[in-house]
């Protein structure tokens, strides 16, 4: 099986919705537009930031066929996540995702009932990989999130034993050390796009070639200024970029960041709705607060 690296910045993309709760797949076409229109190289559809695990098994069903469709003859690439609780779920995911033509799929650990042991996990993986044996899969390290907590080097070791489509990790992880032995594993056969934005400097010092990230779906001019700083070897510039990243992901945070980055979509003419419970929307007196707050970051 052939496949190409994610390279460059591949956003984690809302799931736009209506005022209601219900998704709003008319609104997926803008995105694509302005990702596209921002260097995106990629989109991950259906990941934490999509609020995979607020939406029905229909749901992200009709999201990823939605993506499918409107990224058509455009140079934007399709990762569908397809982790979840129930690996039957998963793997219909992984079957539809294959049958739509995406490039790639990726799933995160059970989380709920957590796998006890490397093998469990593995194993996980392998059922979900299998139902789409000619899509790349990517594991979704994120144990911030899933309490799950395995050394990624020593999984790709193994879980290539027993996972041919298996082509790397989204790492979304802080162990630089860590990643440092996953890049440079059996010769650098593995792709392992860097997943938290915040850290993206030193993922990229240590030899990232490409990452994934939400704040990308709004904040890429930063990123990208700070990717050609360090390119031309101003790394001084590269550290005030990553500051400004740091800061503009603090400042969400502070109103609550599904919320307040979904705002920030619409403060850059792409809605994207509010956020499903139990994440919570912002009012509107707190919008126009994070509207002025966000006038100095060069986000336009």
């Amino acid at each position: 099986m052939e496949f190409q690296r994610l390279l460059g910045l591949v956003a984690a993309v809302h799931t736009p919705m209506h005022n209601d709760g219900a998704i709003d797949l008319e609104a997926i076409e803008r995105q694509a537009e302005f990702m596209i229109s921002r260097g995106i190289s990629a989109v991950f559809v259906g990941g934490s930031t999509g609020e995979s695990h607020s939406l029905s098994l229909d749901e992200r069903l009709a999201l990823a066929d939605r993506w499918s469709h409107v990224r058509r003859g455009s140079p934007l690439r399709l990762v569908v996540h397809v982790g979840c609780n129930c690996l039957s779920d998963a793997k219909q995911l992984t079957e539809h995702a294959q049958a739509i033509g995406a490039d790639a799929v990726s799933a995160l650990s059970p989380s709920y009932f957590k796998p006890r042991s490397m093998e469990l996990l593995i194993e996980c993986c392998r059922q979900i990989a299998n139902a789409g044996p000619q899509l790349p899969f990517y594991f979704y390290d994120i144990p911030v999130l899933t309490g799950v907590h395995f050394s990624m080097p020593e999984f790709l070791a193994k879980a290539s034993e027993s996972i041919p489509n298996l082509v790397g990790l989204k790492f979304t992880n802080p162990d630089l050390a860590s990643y440092l032995r996953c890049l440079t594993l059996q010769e650098g056969r593995w792709d392992v796009p860097w997943g938290i934005d915040e850290h993206l400097l030193g993922a990229w010092a240590t030899g990232a070639q490409g990452a994934v990230g939400s704040s990308y779906n709004f904040a890429s001019p930063i990123y990208h200024r700070m990717i050609r700083a360090l390119e031309a070897g101003d790394w001084e510039q590269a550290r005030l970029e990553q500051l400004q990243s740091v800061q503009l992901i603090e400042l969400l945070a502070s109103y609550g960041y599904i919320a307040a980055a979904k705002a920030t979509m619409e403060y850059l003419g792409v809605p994207v709705g509010p956020p499903r419970l139990p994440n919570g929307a912002l009012g509107q007196e707190s919008k126009r607060a994070l509207y002025g707050q966000l006038e100095s970051y060069r986000l336009v």
